[in-house]
């Protein structure tokens, strides 16, 4: 059924959703979310400072246009056995039978939500949205009551962390699960009336660290309602933060560089944050990406070896003090008297929900950087294949091969898995003429943003394919032996994902402001736009439909911003009919393998929201906008199900001139509430979502 939207919708009869006129922050983030979230990374030199050759300039100066395989061709034979690739999409939607009613993309009949600045969850008509668990709520018995005012360490230990991002179900049963949700960081000033960045308290400190991490909560559906409830449970429930034992495992453990004075041992660590996106296992666990760990330590400036000072700048750590003063209170964060534990950051970590005493991992054979997150596919032959973002402009797109194939049942077994293996590094080639792309975004003649490209192999065990680094030093410092292989940079790679019905992989590519200024790298097929503020989004199918393949063809399905400006691309589709999307973050897949997609810091002054778009067929490029975040919200997760979806609001309320002692936004509690954090639901009663 279709169903019209609250204020306002497009659909393929209605015409453009108009954009709003209100005037927003660069790139849509407040300047208090880039201070405490990336350290204002994107106000600081790329760290990415290597002058590798670009994949054009390389294989276009020794092999002609005329000469190259088309990609679209490529694109057809990769995924033979998963689907195949549609052809350019429709421009106007399929007609049903002479009854003159459009026949929809299936899964996605709903009309689209308009751009909005409310501070709520809009959705369409017809819906249903409630906060499923929200910053401050009780995960283990005995957690106090929240209270704004009188927050503890000890309670927010207990209770559910802060600036919830990537949210994964583990089902336990008839409408029961295991929900795991990373916090990501936290932002003092909305936590703390009258906090002092400059002189943070013990207790404000501590109750960061606590804040910080990991909370796993069984939830039950409410037959009534429908809604996911949260419920304590004494076996499942757990809180990771910044004090949580860790372990490492893989060839890098026990690396001269991952030892402290307090792990001499190298395999031992004491909690994780900055852990954005993830992913969950085909055996029943949670991947966890740290990502913005480098804005935690302090000191940069005083590590005086060249060689580890060029290894630490290779992350982007800023100088001086840290944002929120952590190493005042732990010397581990401050780089002059800790330098090594630094490299225990940045690392992929694996959490076994469904057993609560067993020690988390880090996994040193996925390399370590800033991990957006990491999503599982099992290849034909048993394998398991990792894909993985580092979420900086200019860096780069990872894929790790298992050396063991997967087991079914055996979850012992496949927990390691992702111990051994091989870790590559993507080198993307476009297939037409370097003077096609002069950065206005415009497609070239061949009509889509195309070509094949390559993994190149970095490490595997204990043998390093880099010259000049030994293996123990491409784990540990994998930016900087991707940058020696002539890796391709791209425009912010987030979370990256295998569609489950048609086997291509979906990344997405948030924005890269720097791209095309004097000094740094222009415009190429693959990252079409200089000054890219809106991203795009990225397919490729690897060759034969093989995860394990070593040869792919890529080409783009979206190139994002205003429908109505000529450098945005739709895959082909009738852009009059599309709703606007900027910033493209975290992908998921319904089971008809629409692509969902999450948006973080919309540029076109509008609040953040969630997605859909068809990959194959007619509907191709058809997006459509599902829902809409509150007023200065980042749309984190999702969880895409037949009946409900999960969204995790990140930083409401969070715009300028705002803080604990000025709230300007109320979600989710309203009145004159403090804005909270919570993982948010949506469900029509009786439907499948989007039907």
């Amino acid at each position: 059924m279709t169903v019209p939207t609250t204020g306002g919708s497009v659909s393929p009869t209605d015409g453009r959703i108009p954009l709003p006129l209100l005037p927003n922050h660069p790139l849509g983030r407040s300047a208090v979310t880039c201070q405490y979230r990336c350290a204002n990374a994107c106000s600081h030199e790329a760290p990415n400072s290597s002058d590798n050759a670009y994949f054009g300039d390389v294989v276009r100066s020794i092999v002609s246009r005329r000469g190259m395989l088309r990609a679209g061709a490529v694109l057809a034979v990769a995924g033979a056995g998963v689907g195949g690739v549609a052809g350019t999409a429709a421009a106007a939607p399929a007609r049903d039978g002479g009854h003159g009613r459009p026949r929809g993309p299936k899964g996605l009949d709903f009309t689209a939500v308009a751009p909005n600045r409310e501070d709520r969850i809009v959705t369409p008509e017809g819906y249903h949205d409630a906060v499923v668990i929200r910053w401050g709520d009780a995960v283990l018995p005995g957690a106090p009551a929240f209270d704004f005012d009188h927050q503890t360490a000890a309670g927010q230990a207990r209770q559910f962390g802060y600036n919830n991002d990537f949210c994964g179900l583990v089902p336990l049963g008839h409408d029961a699960y295991l929900l795991g949700s990373n916090h990501e960081y936290t932002t003092e000033s909305f936590m703390f009336k009258g906090y002092t960045a400059a002189n943070p308290t013990e207790e404000q400190v501590k109750i960061g660290w606590a804040a910080h991490g990991f909370s796993v909560v069984r939830v039950e559906r409410d037959r009534r309602s429908g809604k996911l409830v949260p419920k304590i449970d004494r076996r499942c429930n757990r809180r990771i933060t910044v004090s949580t034992p860790f372990e490492f495992t893989g060839p890098a453990a026990g690396s001269q560089f991952l030892r402290t004075s307090t792990d001499p041992t190298g395999r031992r660590v004491s909690g994780t944050f900055g852990n954005c996106a993830g992913g969950v296992t085909p055996w029943g666990t949670i991947l966890s990406g740290e990502e913005n760990f480098n804005g935690y330590f302090g000191n940069g400036e005083k590590v005086t070896d060249p060689t580890a000072a060029a290894r630490v700048a290779r992350y982007g750590t800023p100088k001086g003090e840290s944002v929120r003063k952590w190493e005042r209170f732990d010397p581990r964060f401050d780089l002059a008297k800790e330098a090594n534990e630094f490299n225990r950051f940045g690392w992929v970590v694996e959490i076994d929900p469904l057993d609560p005493g067993a020690a988390p991992v880090k996994h040193t054979a996925l390399g370590r950087f800033k991990h957006e997150g990491a999503t599982i596919q099992v290849a034909r032959d048993g394998r398991v294949v990792c894909y993985m973002g580092d979420d900086e402009r200019f860096d780069y797109i990872y894929k790790f091969v298992s050396k063991d194939r997967y087991r079914h049942g055996d979850r012992a077994h496949n927990k390691r898995l992702l111990t051994e293996g091989t870790l590559y590094v993507a080198q993307f080639t476009g297939d037409s003429p370097a003077a096609e792309f002069d950065g206005t975004g415009r497609l070239p003649a061949d009509g889509e943003f195309d070509g094949t490209g390559k993994w190149i192999k970095l490490v595997s065990g204990d043998r390093s394919y880099v010259d000049g680094f030994t293996a123990e030093e491409v784990y540990v410092f994998t930016r900087l032996a991707a940058d020696r292989v002539g890796a391709t940079k791209m425009d912010r790679p987030e979370d990256v994902e295998p569609n489950p019905v048609n086997g291509r992989i979906y990344a997405a590519l948030t924005n890269n402001t720097d791209r095309g200024k004097p000094g740094k790298e222009g415009p190429t097929e693959i990252n079409p736009r200089n000054g890219n503020k809106h991203g795009h989004v990225l397919e490729w199918a690897e060759t034969h439909g093989d995860h394990t393949a070593t040869t792919f063809s890529w080409r783009l399905l979206l190139v994002c911003g205003d429908p109505n400006s000529p450098d945005t691309y739709f895959g082909g589709y009738d852009k009059t009919q599309v709703s606007p999307i900027s910033c493209p973050d975290n992908v998921a897949f319904d089971r008809h393998g629409n692509l969902w997609i999450a948006t973080d810091g919309n540029a076109l002054g509008s609040n953040d929201g969630l997605f859909a778009v068809p990959v194959d067929g007619h509907y191709r490029g058809y997006l459509k906008q599902f829902l809409t975040v509150p007023v200065g919200a980042e749309t984190c997760g999702p969880v895409v199900q037949d009946d409900f979806i999960l969204v995790s609001v990140q930083h409401p309320g969070e715009l300028d001139g705002a803080s604990a002692d000025n709230p300007l936004a109320h979600w989710p509690d309203g009145g004159t509430a403090q804005p909270r954090p919570a993982v948010a639901m949506v469900w029509k009663s009786g439907c499948r979502v989007g039907e």
